[in-house]
């Protein structure tokens, strides 16, 4: 087998799930985490797997991290591990009956990582530190890239709102700093005082298993993915690496020589799924053009983990799907505006990027749900966690575990109690081991930002404002309610706006009109209706939720439209929307 063959890059979603899009504490930078990585080796109960009650002693009492930081950082992590769904499913049954912060931390005390594992997450938060070379002039100088940047290079930077996104980012963040990323693998008994590791040392064949979080490869094209210590340690890199399979170890200075030669672009990246992803067609135009949408997927050749599903530029529609393409996709949603989107199946991740006016509805979500940019911009979804920055005047209504991030930038967020279902939510949510309780959504958490300023970004939505999102298609399942019901101010709000209803319509009945008068008064109630769809934008929604022949939110046989994002293709549901049927229900009396 030829070495040149060889390719390994880094993993997306490390960079894409891990890295907490803020400026990283300075607590963790390489010279407290070689500090950490010392440390833990000396130390009972931190090696090889680190519990939560050693991360707090060490995070709190020795790097001064706030407690909710250090927990954050932990939880992240913990997203990012292969649990079974039914693993999550009963730890988050053991988290919903804790009733006190003491039981609640007895719970935390059981969860353990990886250590090394978690030394390459905590110094990978570096890829959004802040730098003065890159907010001067754009990109880090010197690049590692000197020729000119192709079309699908220009593309991938324009279509990423941040480095987590961007695989350029990630290749050029491994290339830079491998070399510290490997000393934070060597034994401490083996760094000289400052903490250098000497080029003479050796690095383990176990603290190279752990570098597969961070480096995959293959050994040849259209050969299998593989974690990095299987290439390293077969035939035909052993050699190149310097593998004993007697001490079980690589020297460190060819490790790296020949990890920086293989080092190449993720196949599976942003950039490869826009030069080469399977385009996805639309069934049907709505109104004005649709060449500006684009539309890619990369799942039909992706390994788990690299899966995506990119949308750009969706104007003036409403698109529904739900689909085996979408399942445990990462799904960005880029510079939409004036779009009702609804991806009705379970996925992996969503980052909704400058999107404007629009309103996007979301099968369950394991990992994470990350708003950035936007502009008046509703999402709604059941997610592992929900993150909001350099956002305006956006709704979040969310079932979530964990604490909502808001990340600096935002002004006037509003977070709502998740507020709708499809009749296969449920089902959903069991597949990717989200339950009803815990659920956090109205505790945020503020992160890199301090202030009354901060404080005053967001609000809760006020129960007077609150009404019921039905999602207008047909679909297979048992589910017809939200999943955990509503919190009870919520609930009484709708129940006062029902019995309003019910007044007005005997105040009408009672009236006795007569013909001509009851024609008066709906016409005159359908007139101010219409206004207050055109002024609200709902005029538009209903336009285009008219159903189309043989309409389907599933992936018709023909295999040259499977791949469609079905533009106003779903089934409706024989009865009104649940807002427009309160809003007109004074006309059911007339």
């Amino acid at each position: 087998m030829e070495a040149d063959g060889v390719s390994v890059w880094p993993r997306m979603e490390p960079f894409l799930l891990g890295a907490l899009q803020v400026a990283p504490s300075s607590k963790l930078s390489l010279h407290y985490l070689r500090k950490m990585a010392a440390y833990v080796r000396t130390r009972d109960g931190c090696f090889p797997v680190l519990g939560w009650p050693m991360w707090r002693h060490i995070s709190c009492g020795k790097l001064q991290l706030p407690e909710e930081l250090a927990w954050l950082y932990f939880e992240t992590f913990d997203l990012l591990l292969g649990l079974s769904p039914e693993e999550r499913l009963e730890r988050a049954e053991s988290l919903s009956q804790c009733s006190t912060k003491s039981e609640l931390d007895e719970q935390r005390s059981k969860l353990s990582v990886d250590t090394l594992q978690f030394l390459l997450f905590l110094y990978i938060q570096q890829l959004n530190r802040l730098s003065l070379r890159t907010s001067l002039i754009g990109e880090e100088w010197p690049s590692h890239r000197t020729r000119s940047p192709s079309s699908s290079e220009r593309e991938a930077k324009t279509g990423c709102q941040s480095k987590n996104w961007n695989d350029q980012a990630h290749l050029s963040f491994v290339q830079s700093h491998l070399a510290e990323v490997l000393e934070l693998l060597v034994e401490p008994g083996q760094l000289s005082q400052s903490g250098q590791a000497p080029r003479d040392c050796q690095v383990s064949l176990e603290a190279v298993r752990s570098l597969g979080l961070l480096l995959e490869g293959c050994s040849g094209a259209g050969e299998p993915v593989q974690p990095v210590h299987r290439l390293l340690t077969r035939a035909p890199l052993a050699a190149q690496s310097g593998f004993s399979p007697l001490s079980r170890c690589f020297p460190l200075h060819r490790l790296l020589s020949c990890l920086r030669r293989r080092l190449t672009l993720n196949p599976f990246g942003i950039t490869a799924c826009l030069r080469s992803g399977k385009k996805l067609a639309w069934a049907q135009q709505v109104e004005g053009s649709m060449k500006r949408a684009k539309i890619a997927r990369n799942v039909h050749t992706a390994p788990p983990g690299s899966r995506m599903v990119l949308m750009s530029q969706v104007l003036n529609q409403t698109l529904a799907k739900t689909s085996d393409k979408l399942t445990g996709a990462n799904v960005k949603v880029h510079k939409c505006s004036d779009a009702f989107i609804y991806l009705l199946s379970p996925l992996r991740s969503v980052s909704v990027d400058k999107c404007r006016d629009s309103t996007v509805v979301l099968g369950p979500v394991q990992t994470s749900v990350h708003v950035h940019g936007c502009h008046n911009v509703r999402v709604v979804c059941v997610a592992g966690r929900v993150a909001v920055g350099a956002s305006s005047r956006c709704t979040v209504h969310a079932l979530t575990p964990t604490r909502p991030l808001l990340l600096p930038g935002n002004s006037d967020v509003t977070l709502g109690p998740f507020h709708t279902f499809y009749p296969s939510l449920e089902d959903h949510m069991a597949s990717v081991g989200l339950a009803v309780v815990p659920n956090a959504w109205d505790r945020p958490l503020l992160l890199g930002a301090d202030g009354p300023a901060a404080a005053a970004c967001w609000r809760l939505l006020p129960p007077a404002d609150f009404h019921m999102l039905v999602v207008p298609f047909q679909m297979e399942g048992d589910t017809c309610e939200v999943p955990g019901g509503l919190p009870g101010p919520y609930r009484e709000a709708l129940e006062q706006k029902r019995r309003r209803i019910r007044s007005w319509q005997r105040t009408v009945t009672e009236a006795r009109l007569s013909r001509e008068q009851k024609q008066q008064f709906q016409d005159l109630v359908e007139m101010k209706f219409q206004e207050w769809l055109l002024e609200t934008g709902h005029r538009q929604e209903l336009c285009s939720l008219i159903p189309t022949k043989a309409s389907s939110l599933k992936d018709p046989p023909d295999p040259d439209v499977g791949d469609a994002a079905r533009v106003r293709d779903g089934k409706q549901r024989p009865d009104r929307p649940r807002w427009l049927s309160e809003l007109q229900g004074q006309q059911g009396a007339l």
